[in-house]
């Protein structure tokens, strides 16, 4: 097998094994997972706002995970680690479950789309970014977005510093889609300029200032 087609495989199931989490830790506030190989095997940390459902009494609920991943998705010694989330709400994963929650629920898409924007700008992000994809007021296909704040669109700031996040909730009209970015805060880029005050201390002398006695008479 090609190092491309390898890379691609790997992709996919990464990609299989977020969506089955993500549908089984639904109750428990599922906020995305990050997998690591490792020569001991495969490391998980799973994210979510309940902890203790995750992990089940005694241990069960993991242990079944654990299981699971092994069997179906042919992980080799799947090592689980749960991590809560201290703010949901700068949480790419967890916002857009609540959104596709709210829609589900009848709550029209703009109501629902300011909603967690103002929810994501009061818990202190830098910026946010909400898409609202499908047929949302009639049969044609159309999208709403709901930005605010900075949001870098490219390079290496975005792929490091911007929380993302889709997924998607099944309408009577058809599928919507929901993507959300989210900068949180203390994220500084290349690009931020700091406008510094100077001093008395530090302001530099200007050079008409400088009388011509006080240079000494070597230097003259």
């Amino acid at each position: 097998m090609s190092v491309v087609k390898n890379f691609i495989n790997n992709s996919i199931r990464e990609l299989e094994i977020h969506d089955f989490l993500e549908e089984e830790l639904r109750r428990a506030g599922f906020g995305g997972a990050e997998i690591t190989k490792t020569p001991l095997g495969t490391r998980i940390i799973i994210y979510a706002m309940k902890p203790g459902i995750v992990i089940g009494r005694r241990g069960t609920n993991i242990r079944g995970l654990t299981r699971v991943l092994e069997e179906k998705f042919n992980l080799f010694n799947p090592q689980i680690a749960v991590s809560e989330v201290e703010v949901p709400e700068l949480n790419a994963s967890i916002m857009a479950s609540r959104i596709a929650d709210a829609l589900q629920r009848g709550v029209h898409f703009r109501r629902t789309g300011f909603w967690a924007l103002n929810q994501i700008m009061r818990a202190g992000a830098v910026g946010c970014e909400i898409i609202i994809k499908g047929k949302l007021t009639s049969r044609r296909h159309r999208y709403e977005k709901y930005r605010e704040g900075y949001i870098p669109r490219v390079g290496d700031p975005f792929l490091k510093n911007v929380n993302r996040a889709v997924t998607s909730v099944k309408m009577r009209p058809g599928i919507i889609g929901i993507n959300v970015k989210i900068v949180p805060p203390n994220i500084r880029f290349p690009d931020q300029v700091e406008v510094r005050t100077l001093t008395t201390e530090e302001t530099p002398i200007p050079e008409e200032a400088v009388s011509v006695s006080s240079i000494p008479e070597g230097e003259a």
